[in-house]
């Protein structure tokens, strides 16, 4: 992980200045969402985007090539490894990790400007990302998504996936070691059909938006409408 523990304010616990008259901008949430690989959790998130006006994902940068029908700063921002490794002597990201020999990682100031602008923002990380946030207390709500079943898992890579075989089994044995961290995070989401596991996905992101953390100014200014 970076070096970089430059101090972060928790998520909704700032207003973002207010430009001449206007009135001040409520922080944006951050939201992670982490899966074993094949559990289908960037499906699930790209759905939500499109279903829930102010959430956007922050593309994460990573050092491994564009695979067949992947575009750079759609899917990922595709950087060479030594450029990704010059970022992270710069302390650019905010949090980042190796996986089956390349470099994934959230650069801090694309996160921090869709935060101050008052957009929500969601992560689509590993467990090593997720740890390195919550040790930095960033405030983001977790969600961990689960596939039904090991069997289902593989069968699913197995599908999708043009990997050999010596790289599908350690993408499952990965999975066995990731799946045991459910228990770190907030909300799990087991993706059995795809429809009900984005309304639950869709639930708990809406519920994060109406905690209390997040509400507490509107809700002192209604206050303050009726008098003593």
């Amino acid at each position: 992980m970076s070096n970089d523990e430059a101090p972060h304010q928790p998520v909704g616990a700032e207003l973002a200045r207010p430009v001449g008259d206007a009135p001040p901008v409520s922080r944006g949430l951050l939201f992670v969402v982490s899966a074993p690989s094949g559990a289908g959790k960037t499906t699930l998130v790209d759905r939500l985007v499109t279903r829930m006006p102010g959430l956007t994902i922050s593309r994460s940068y990573t050092s491994r090539g564009a695979r067949a029908g992947e575009r750079d700063g759609v899917d990922y921002n595709f950087v060479t490894r030594t450029r990704f490794e010059a970022m992270i002597a710069a302390g650019d990201f905010l949090e980042w990790a190796e996986l089956f020999g390349n470099l994934y990682g959230t650069r801090r100031s694309d996160t921090e400007q869709l935060q101050t602008s008052g957009v929500d923002v969601v992560l689509v990380i590993d467990v090593q990302g997720t740890r390195w946030v919550r040790k930095h207390g960033l405030g983001a709500a977790s969600v961990f998504v689960m596939p039904p079943s090991f069997i289902v898992l593989e069968e699913r890579l197995r599908r999708r996936s043009k990997d050999s075989e010596d790289a599908i089994q350690r993408r499952l044995q990965v999975a066995r070691e990731e799946v045991a961290a459910f228990v770190e995070y907030d909300f799990v989401v087991v993706n059995d059909e795809l429809d009900a596991a984005s309304d639950r996905l869709q639930a708990i992101f809406t519920a994060e938006r109406s905690s209390l953390e997040r509400m507490r100014g509107e809700a002192e200014t209604i206050v303050k409408t009726f008098g003593k």
